[in-house]
């Protein structure tokens, strides 16, 4: 199963949002659908905004960048705008970068945030790296700093990947991969925000990052126990290959203590896979032989971030699966089991965190503090068929749970541990991983739970 989580993220992901709504305002957990009032609050718990376009890329501020078009237009280097030094604070290496930035124009929320997550989709050849940051405004009218919310490589010759610790103005704090308010209970919120990229390569290089996508989700989800229960709507399985974390156990432990704790960079591997994503043998080269599933391996070792030294940052994962020829990856909220219905439904499965106690979900078997799952399809009675990477093998991976303790899970941001103690959910993530050019029905789908 997955590592125990880590407090500089996960414990604040439900008290963030205590002043959203009480939890007493839920309906029970055995409550039915939602009424029409709570299903208007839900659609105004999540924003998500993303540039991707070539009119996208010539908005904003530019320094030493240009928008490139073509099927999939991103953003390159032109003419950098200077040179920095970068000490590498998990290899103790000092060198020199040529960068060059661009900054988003300020995107208003439509959700004023207590978190804000950000994702981005990036080709980084070697002797190049970026770092992407965030800069907002409060309700109060104050600003945040520039916050690093990722220095990010496909690879890690050049640089470690990492998230950036101790980030914090007394209002907000970035803890891993997420912007939050430090107290939500104040009605303090976050109005807007702009992104900024950095975009490096080594003095003389004539190579660049290519980034394709930008964005984030801000949301401001109800503080809560239980959520209101979704009508099944949809009969249908995706063939999703299946893969066992557990199988690797004990395998490279320098990436988060090996494989019992790789859920999430499994749970990518059989989406990207799903989406026809190929590793090469010489990618898998560095893989002991006798391994295997050997991307499996591999997968780990580029989600890694060598701060939270674990294989769960959600937008470091999303972005690994961008590396695959064709695959966009963002990270966002879901409002109920119906949307991820609306995704089955296009061809879209989905990856979603969620934690429990061994007794709160049938025929798991374990209990979690943190874990992912791949969601592939809905029986006929509307449970939830999911591959289950903490499984002893690859045929037991497929796992049918059922439906309203599986939603529940999945959404609440507050819930009691084995000794009675409260702690937190994750309140609906999930990384979503689809086609750069989807189709109609793809499309209408990501529109539908606010992703395009």
């Amino acid at each position: 199963m997955s590592r125990v989580e880590q407090p500089s993220r996960r414990t604040v992901l439900a008290a963030v949002v205590a002043a959203a709504v009480t939890a007493g305002a839920a309906p029970a957990a055995g409550d039915t659908n939602a009424a029409p009032h709570e299903e208007a609050v839900l659609a105004r718990l999540v924003d998500n905004r993303a540039w991707t376009t070539f009119t996208d890329w010539r908005s904003g501020t530019a320094r030493g960048t240009r928008p490139v078009a073509g099927v999939r237009p991103g953003l390159v280097i032109d003419s950098p705008a200077g040179t920095t030094d970068y000490t590498d604070p998990h290899t103790g290496t000092t060198a020199a970068w040529e960068y060059a930035t661009w900054t988003s124009p300020v995107h208003t929320l439509a959700v004023p945030a207590t978190e804000v997550i950000a994702s981005w989709n990036a080709a980084t050849p070697a002797g190049t790296w970026i770092e992407i940051e965030l800069k907002g405004t409060y309700s109060d009218g104050t600003d945040t700093p520039w916050y690093v919310m990722g220095r990010w490589a496909s690879g890690d010759r050049d640089i470690r990947r990492t998230s950036v610790d101790d980030q914090s103005d007394g209002k907000s704090s970035i803890w891993t991969d997420t912007f939050a308010i430090d107290d939500a209970s104040t009605g303090l919120r976050l109005t807007s925000y702009r992104l900024r990229l950095t975009l490096h390569r080594r003095p003389g290089n004539k190579a660049t990052p290519t980034v394709w996508r930008l964005g984030a989700m801000g949301s401001d989800v109800p503080d809560r126990f239980t959520v209101p229960a979704s009508a099944p709507g949809l009969a249908k399985e995706l063939g999703v290959p299946r893969y066992s974390q557990e199988v690797h156990k004990g395998q490279y432990p320098e990436y988060d203590n090996g494989g019992e704790a790789w859920c999430s960079p499994t749970s990518s591997q059989m989406i990207i896979e799903y989406w026809g994503g190929r590793l090469t043998d010489e990618q898998l080269s560095w893989v002991d032989p006798s391994y295997a599933d050997p991307q499996v391996c591999h997968a780990a070792r580029h989600t890694y971030d060598f701060q939270y030294a674990g294989c769960g940052n959600w937008p470091f994962n999303a972005a690994y699966a961008a590396t695959f020829r064709g695959l966009q990856g963002v990270v966002t909220r879901l409002h109920s089991l119906t949307d991820l219905e609306t995704l089955i439904a296009a061809g879209i499965p989905a990856i979603t965190s969620q934690s429990f106690r061994a007794e709160e979900l049938t025929g798991a078997g374990y209990g979690t503090s943190g874990h992912l799952m791949t969601v592939i399809g809905f029986t006929a009675d509307g449970d939830v068929i999911a591959n289950d990477p903490a499984s002893d093998d690859n045929e037991a991976v497929r796992r049918v749970y059922k439906r309203r303790e599986w939603e529940n899970i999945w959404l609440r941001t507050k819930r009691y541990d084995a000794n009675g103690k409260v702690r937190s959910g994750t309140g609906g993530v999930c990384y979503l991983y689809f086609p750069a050019r989807p189709s109609l029905q793809q499309r209408r789908a990501l529109a539908a739970v606010g992703v395009r």
